[in-house]
């Protein structure tokens, strides 16, 4: 799925086509597991902090197939395309606090205040049960400082702060149950006891708080198994400590049966944006998950409307890059289907299988810039031979480009022409030209 145009062209097709990296699709990361994404603006970006689900170590005496998690990533981008890794910025051995063979550093959150950057964690403490910690940095991302002792009156997990529009600070965590504390000025103590929000909807845990202010209204939003795995929902207040009301589900319970879901929301450049989890990588095991980002939007009223998850992402993919088909916003139902390239490696992506006649998958918004390219190149295996036709925003618009496919059982780049590509932004539809079973990894333009 990642590989390189010009690890696959020969060196005539690979002269003419350069890949441009680019994760604009779901998941956003592949390359390793990540979850309980909390997304920030800062410095004009988008720096998202999940944590980081690994294989249970060598030695490693915790709970049998549970999560595994010792340190953090943050992810930085500022086209919702390109997401830089800057590597860890905490883990567990770091924290003097906390015990290092807990590996349960969960759900984190980061936020700026006075010229620096707060970041709240939960880890088990030496002396048992969960605290929410605090790392400090001048840069979003990093180096941080852990400070030597937990948050005092504190004892919970998932952590998420909101800073109103006066300075003030709240602390938002859960332990079954969803708590806010009022921070003071420095950030790192509470203002007396922490309030449990036990009016909300009763059946079921309530975790993983998120809050966030919109047009003077505060969103609490919180995942919670009203059935048998956890959903997203929502309460409404005009205070930040409540009280709140319940007022709908933003995410229906995963069709993939990932038992949790864990997020966050953030307006980005007047889009609001849903970032949450799922097991895309781990489809056997939902303690090694990928986060992942949706499109969110409100009705006049201020409710939000329910997201519907997509493998398609958020992100405008350039036509130069090696476009993920098998991430499609649409297909024709019958005689498509999406599996891993590598089922001992699933962070290698997937592959589209098509095996009906005229069967096609649609990938929106992919950005052709001035239009005019000239070549199409596609990764594909082809046992009886066949044919790709590609097209532009429908399914049955005209052909830009159709390749023959030789016969033959490896992976091999077949390459073309393509006539009249317009300049902008279009949705690429690419079908399949005969009724042979084709097997494709991805498409670039040029």
């Amino acid at each position: 799925m990642k590989l390189s145009l010009r690890h696959w062209l020969p060196a005539t097709v690979a002269g003419l086509l350069q890949a441009t990296a680019a994760f604009a699709t779901n998941p956003l990361i592949v390359d390793q597991f990540t979850a309980d994404p909390t997304a920030r603006v800062f410095e004009g970006k988008v720096y998202v902090y999940p944590s980081h689900d690994i294989k249970a170590p060598p030695g490693y005496k915790g709970k049998p197939n549970w999560f595994v998690m010792e340190d953090y990533h943050v992810f930085s981008s500022e086209n919702l395309t390109d997401w830089k890794d800057h590597g860890v910025i905490l883990k567990q051995t770091d924290v003097e606090w906390a015990d290092p063979a807990a590996y349960a550093m969960w759900a984190p959150d980061s936020v700026f205040k006075d010229g620096k950057y707060y970041f709240y964690f939960p880890a088990i403490a030496k002396t048992g049960g969960f605290r929410i910690g605090v790392a400090i940095a001048d840069k979003p991302y990093g180096p941080f400082k852990p400070e030597a002792t937990y948050i005092e009156g504190v004892k919970g997990i998932d952590p998420a702060v909101l800073i109103g529009k006066d300075g003030s600070a709240y602390l938002y965590y859960s332990l079954d149950k969803i708590f806010v504390a009022k921070l003071k000025p420095n950030m790192l103590e509470i203002e007396g006891e922490p309030i449990v929000f036990d009016y909300l909807p009763k059946k079921g845990l309530q975790e993983g708080p998120f809050v966030f202010e919109r047009n003077g209204l505060y969103y609490l939003t919180y995942p919670h198994v009203a059935n048998k795995t956890e959903r997203l929902e929502y309460a409404t207040s005009t205070s930040p400590l409540g009280p709140f009301k319940h007022a709908g589900v933003i995410l229906d319970e995963a069709e993939s049966g990932c038992w949790t879901v864990h997020h966050s929301i953030l307006d980005y450049r007047g889009q609001w944006y849903l970032f949450y989890h799922d097991k895309d990588l781990s489809p056997a095991f939902d303690k090694n998950r990928a986060i992942r980002a949706d499109k969110l939007f409100f009705n006049s009223d201020g409710t939000i409307r329910k997201v519907t998850p997509t493998l398609r992402g958020v992100g405008l993919v350039d036509a130069k890059s090696e476009i993920q088909i098998d991430r499609y916003s649409a297909t024709s139902g019958a005689g498509v289907a999406v599996s891993f390239l590598d089922e001992a490696n699933p962070h290698a992506g997937w592959k589209t299988t098509f095996s009906a006649e005229k069967s096609w998958v649609r990938f929106n918004e992919v950005d052709f810039e001035r239009g005019g390219q000239k070549s199409i190149a596609v990764r594909a295996k082809a046992p009886g031979g066949g044919a790709l036709e590609i097209r532009l925003d429908k399914h049955d618009g005209p052909v830009i480009g159709r390749l023959q496919l030789g016969r033959g059982a490896e992976w091999n780049i077949a390459s073309g022409v393509t006539s009249s590509v317009p300049a902008g932004v279009h949705d690429l539809f690419v079908t399949q030209g005969g009724a042979e079973l084709i097997e494709v990894d991805w498409v670039s333009f040029r």
